[in-house]
């Protein structure tokens, strides 16, 4: 088997998912069209080199439809004979490309490739793609939709988190995405958006709330009551009768953000990069994917690890720094708590939370940020994953060469 080498990384800051946000005047095509011109120009890419490139979107109707990654190729200056594919597997899709990437390497099917994604959450809306799950009454009755913030609330209850453990944890997601801001640990990485003049757009990510408190957060609603009360509530405890009842602990201020952003990863042979005289910064040792219990949406990422480790002979000790998509407060709690692993080796630069989670784009930032930090710390081995809907995850361990 060929190994996969990534090669360079590239992103833009996240800005917040609204009409009101920085980067709600930039068409998704053109997010991506950046990070893949700034992938180019920072490597010197002869982009006819270049085999196969994909990009994670999961609202891929309106204008992020008709195969995008094809004409963001084209607007960023690659040349015309590089296919591009856009894929869906919710939130694990740039992480998915990326993998699949790195698989066609694997094969020797392909010397280099790019993986990545895009989402303009304030111009294409969660739920824009419509789908089955939702409509279905067929498919209803035989396997009902509940959504992932009603999720979020019953594995909380599985696991016995309360209010203030998912609170306390957001706290500390803000704390230490600001800290990260501040301190530059984004920088090496971070693409500044630029508008038809030339001039930045958005810097730096613009969602990170510093200086949030367990008492602001406690001021907050539970998102997800309605929905459990109109019968989502009555459709899981059907599956697990034996919780009494479910308290609703999610809020807007301990679930990630809605925000848009764009991001890509060179992955390459090892005569790719001799060939061009690029160094390779790490390799990709090995990922897994796997569907869990659909109705409790978010807890794949603990049996897709247990499955990838054993797959590559490795222990959790093995991993320096994990990076896990804090979709909700409660993944990386149970996560962390079902696999025995401190807080200081888990999203060290905060997470989507205090970040924000660009559902298409998260997978390829979420193992951008691992890289630079496993170097900045001079450590050598880091484990991303991320959760997806219906019970689905996806899981990639990298390595410093």
């Amino acid at each position: 088997m060929t190994d996969a080498f990534i090669y360079d990384h590239v992103r833009t800051p996240r800005g917040r998912g609204r009409e009101s946000g920085a980067l709600h005047g930039v068409p998704p095509v053109e997010l991506a069209s950046q990070v893949l011109a700034a992938l180019k120009d920072r490597t010197r890419l002869d982009t006819r080199q270049i085999d196969d490139v994909g990009l994670g979107i999961v609202m891929p109707v309106g204008e992020q439809g008709a195969d995008l990654t094809r004409f963001a190729l084209l607007n960023a200056g690659y040349d015309e004979n590089v296919p591009g594919y856009q894929i869906n597997r919710f939130c694990t899709s740039a992480l998915d490309a990326v993998n699949q990437a790195a698989s066609l390497i694997h094969a020797g099917q392909v010397q280099a490739a790019i993986g990545g994604g895009v989402e303009s959450m304030s111009r294409v809306p969660i739920g824009s793609d419509g789908g089955a799950c939702y409509t279905d009454p067929r498919l209803a009755g035989r396997f009902p939709y509940v959504p992932n913030g009603v999720a979020a609330d019953l594995m909380a209850a599985l696991h016995g988190f309360t209010r203030a453990d998912i609170d306390a944890y957001a706290v500390e997601s803000q704390r230490r995405a600001a800290h990260a801001r501040d301190a530059g640990h984004f920088d090496v990485s971070l693409v500044a958006v630029r508008d038809v003049l030339g001039d930045a757009v958005l810097e730096r990510d613009e969602a990170i709330r510093p200086g949030t408190t367990r008492d602001d957060l406690a001021q907050l609603r539970p998102s997800f009551a309605e929905p459990g009360d109109a019968g989502y509530d009555a459709i899981v405890q059907q599956r697990y009768p034996h919780i009494e009842r479910i308290d609703h602990i999610h809020t807007s201020g301990n679930s990630s953000a809605i925000v848009d952003g764009a991001s890509a990863v060179l992955i390459g042979s090892r005569a790719f990069g001799e060939r061009n005289g690029v160094v390779p910064r790490a390799r990709i040792r090995g990922f897994a994917s796997l569907a869990s219990e659909p109705l409790l949406s978010l807890g794949g990422p603990m049996p897709v690890t247990t499955k990838l480790l054993a797959r590559l002979g490795m222990r959790i000790a093995d991993i320096d720094l994990f990076e896990i998509n804090e979709a909700f407060a409660v993944v990386p709690l149970a996560y962390m708590e079902a696999l025995g692993i401190s807080h200081d080796r888990v999203n060290v630069n905060g997470g989507a939370i205090a970040l924000g989670h660009p559902l298409g784009a998260t997978g390829a930032m979420l193992l951008g940020t691992l890289l630079d930090e496993l170097e900045r710390r001079d450590l050598r081995t880091g484990l991303v994953t991320l959760c997806a809907a219906a019970g689905q995850a996806t899981a990639t361990i990298i390595e410093r060469v």
